[in-house]
């Protein structure tokens, strides 16, 4: 049996499928990839996979309806020159194009919605109509589905509201999961607090509102340190890069890197003021480190906390109540170890990735038997 696994980049096959990939390959499957054209760092990673590799054309950002032709007529041809008998599609871009190019060959197709993105947000009359498009185009590529598997509730809840696909299609998984024991519990360092942010730099993360609630707190605790780590991106909701060093006074901007842990380590809580989310990676990873997060109450990000025993949740877009909870960490520093320990055990409990690999084995229908 082959399976072919479609991301919107090389990251996102390495960083948030690799476990389960490794897992869907103990059950004897070939599993075949596909993303954008791959960097050669990143094609030897997916070499030490044990997996094959087909490029696709794909244009990340906006509608066209030329590039969007493309991107169907290259997952055409991987299908055909592949013959997947079944499909695990994620990022919106293929869920939409992978899914109607499935229906088209009839193979089996599963999709994970990892977030509703940019499309899904704002009151303006342009966004309104976007949002009807995508969920048009999305009602389109579902119809055939074998599953729709979401990462929150809220998700969920939207598409079955707008019609988009049936509940009894649907499925809910603890987001990506995080490896427990790659990311291992790290002690809370014995230093001045530091409060850390994982994101592209998007302003849908919520970064600016990170940036402004540090230059209050600074302001009467000059001591505490502010880090972002995060590389720059080309959607039109981007900060630009000079903006970000412009915040250099009381935020330190540390660029990108291939593995976050060292700066985990280094912090005491975790923050991410997102808009909205899937289920966030980052933070389960920060929470798998022993650390408390101060997130919002959005879709995704709320599914990390339990108020007051791991960390805090504000309203989306809140800079004074960010700041306030940050200035919380502070004074109670005591606390930090208590609600670090929390958010480990909450890790193991539901967020172990090979707990949510068990889950999505079990609804793409993948197993020993069928393998053989």
């Amino acid at each position: 049996m082959k399976i072919l696994i479609l991301g919107t980049v090389p990251n996102d096959l390495l960083n948030f499928r690799a476990d389960l990939i490794k897992d869907i390959l103990k059950k004897s499957y070939e599993v075949v990839a596909s993303s954008s054209k791959l960097d050669s760092q990143s094609i030897k990673n997916i070499d030490n996979l044990g997996i094959s590799y087909e490029p696709i054309f794909l244009k990340r950002h906006g509608l066209s309806i030329i590039g969007d032709i493309r991107t169907i007529l290259s997952l055409l041809g991987v299908f055909n020159k592949q013959k997947p008998q079944k499909i695990l599609a994620h990022g919106i871009k293929l869920v939409i194009w992978g899914g109607i190019s499935a229906r088209i060959k009839k193979i089996p197709f599963f999709a994970l919605i990892t977030g509703l993105g940019f499309a899904f947000q704002g009151e303006t009359f342009k966004r309104k109509l976007l949002t009807k498009l995508v969920s048009f185009l999305y009602k389109i590529a579902l119809k055939n589905s074998e599953a729709v598997i979401f990462q929150n509730k809220d998700n969920r809840d939207l598409f079955i509201e707008k019609g988009i696909v049936p509940k009894f299609k649907t499925h809910i998984v603890n987001g990506s999961g995080v490896n427990i024991e790659k990311y291992s519990y790290s002690k809370i360092p014995d230093s001045d607090i530091s409060f850390l942010l994982i994101s592209r730099l998007l302003g849908e993360k919520g970064i600016r509102e990170f940036a402004s609630a540090a230059k209050i707190v600074k302001k009467e605790f000059p001591e505490v340190k502010f880090e972002i780590l995060g590389s720059e991106d080309a959607s039109l909701d981007a900060i630009p890069l000079e903006e970000v060093r412009s915040w250099s006074n009381y935020v330190n901007y540390n660029g990108v890197t291939d593995d976050v842990r060292s700066f985990i380590k280094k912090c005491h809580v975790y923050v991410l003021p997102s808009y909205h989310e899937g289920l966030p990676r980052s933070s389960l990873e920060a929470m798998s480190m022993g650390r408390p997060v101060l997130t919002t109450n959005a879709s995704g990000c709320k599914e990390t906390v339990e108020e007051g025993k791991n960390g805090f949740m504000v309203p989306i877009g809140s800079i004074n109540e960010l700041a306030k909870k940050m200035k919380w960490f502070i004074v109670n520093k005591e606390k930090i170890d208590s609600m670090g320990l929390n958010s480990r055990i909450i890790v193991e409990n539901r967020f172990d990735v090979r707990k949510v690999n068990e889950e999505m084995l079990r609804i793409l229908k993948i197993n020993w038997i069928e393998s053989l």
